[in-house]
């Protein structure tokens, strides 16, 4: 093989494609039984991320679509980013659904698939990756290939067993809950972003699915947490406060973790490259991944294709994926840190005004600088908290 995809999640797949895209004899390997489940996903993505990862949106896997998202503070004020009018909004896909739809295009462009098979370790020859020992049905066998690309998830093996992912901080994990309800009433137009005391250091979502059916869940850092079941009594609170959501019935209950770090140092090796959430690519204030795995996946498939093609897989000759990343998503994956950080010294109090300077401001544009600015102009005593970005 040339190039080995390791999980065949949004960042794997989009790897795959995008390597036998470029000429490159492709394996990706995924040690479910099933690519895209067991679903651990709000399931919101953004119009614009499909766009810029060239993935068209398709019913296959679109659920519904949304025409924003709407910031909820813990009095009701609140403001919507988005508006489809503007070309922006977005979809609640089906993530099962939409995992299987992006294999299956890696498989068209010409990707061979193994499901069930789990890589076990990374073969190595005068220091150098040169592929993976794997066992499919308990049966061992090694896949040679010129580029390992791990997509293994925020946990990912390959980026430990390569030296590349230290461990992780108590404060830069998140525990997370959510249910799917059906039965319940509400602005099903909008995805609902609830920040505060109902989830805090973290945020609770309302991702709707249907008229009547929503994806409802919060997420919590662990070094705010005093045991393992609090998260879901702040859900069942949340659930239980929410007007329209009471006489709802839950048809789906999901639990998980995340990562709110920066991204790793290092992503590339000898003949290896880290992708999605494997790299640390998610977005430690919101908590998105689809986006950063989707074009991660994206730019590590083409600079692997064409390392091949050129016959250096040196870590000098895979710098190139690791500076696309970096010039596309470092500086926003950085501020959104220090804002994540910021916001676990906020009160109730702060974060009402600061919903209420941004939706008195009725901005064309929602960006660090401009929520910023409006905040600034109508409650600059709400910022003593975001020193380090101002």
């Amino acid at each position: 093989m040339d190039v080995l995809v390791i999980g065949a999640g949004p960042a794997g797949s989009l790897a795959a494609k995008h390597a036998a895209i470029g000429g490159a004899r492709t394996l990706l390997i995924e040690k479910r039984q099933e690519i895209g489940t067991p679903v651990r996903c709000g399931e919101g993505v953004g119009r614009a991320w499909l766009a810029e990862a060239g993935v068209p949106a398709d019913q296959a896997f679109v659920a519904r679509e949304i025409e924003g998202t709407r910031v909820v503070a813990p009095d009701g004020s609140s403001f919507v980013v988005g508006g489809l009018a503007a070309g922006k909004g977005g979809y609640v896909v089906e993530r099962d659904l939409f995992d299987r739809h992006l294999a299956k295009e890696a498989a068209k462009a010409g990707a061979e698939i193994l499901i069930k098979t789990t890589a076990t370790g990374l073969l190595r020859e005068e220091g150098r990756i040169v592929g993976a020992r794997c066992q499919h049905m308990a049966e061992d066998f090694d896949v040679h290939a010129q580029v390992v690309v791990g997509a293994d998830g925020f946990e990912s093996q390959v980026g430990r067993w390569a030296g590349l992912t230290p461990p992780l901080r108590t404060r830069d994990l998140v525990s997370c809950l959510q249910y799917t309800i059906a039965g319940i009433r509400g602005e099903s137009r909008y995805a609902d972003i609830h920040v505060g005391s109902v989830a805090p250091g973290g945020y609770a979502w309302v991702f709707w699915k249907d008229e009547d059916v929503a994806n409802v869940g919060l997420g919590v850092p662990l070094s705010r947490l005093h045991d393992p079941a609090e998260v879901k009594r702040y859900l069942d609170r949340f659930v239980k406060r929410t007007v329209g959501f009471t006489r709802g019935s839950v048809i789906e209950e999901v639990a998980g973790g995340i990562t709110a770090s920066l991204p790793v140092e290092r992503s590339v090796a000898d003949g290896l490259m880290l992708a999605g959430d494997a790299a640390r690519l998610i977005d430690p204030l919101t908590g998105a991944g689809i986006l950063n795995g989707l074009l991660s996946g994206r730019y590590a498939g083409e600079v692997a294709a064409e390392a091949v093609r050129r016959g250096d897989v040196s870590e000098a000759a895979l710098r190139p994926y690791e500076a696309r990343w970096r010039s596309r998503m470092e500086e926003e994956l950085a501020r959104h840190y220090l804002i994540k950080e910021a916001l676990q010294k906020v009160d109730d109090a702060t974060i009402i005004q600061i919903v209420r300077a941004v939706a008195d401001a009725k901005l064309e544009s929602y960006t660090v600088r401009t929520i910023l600015d409006a905040v600034r102009a109508r409650a600059p005593d709400a910022l003593k908290a975001f020193d380090a970005l101002l």
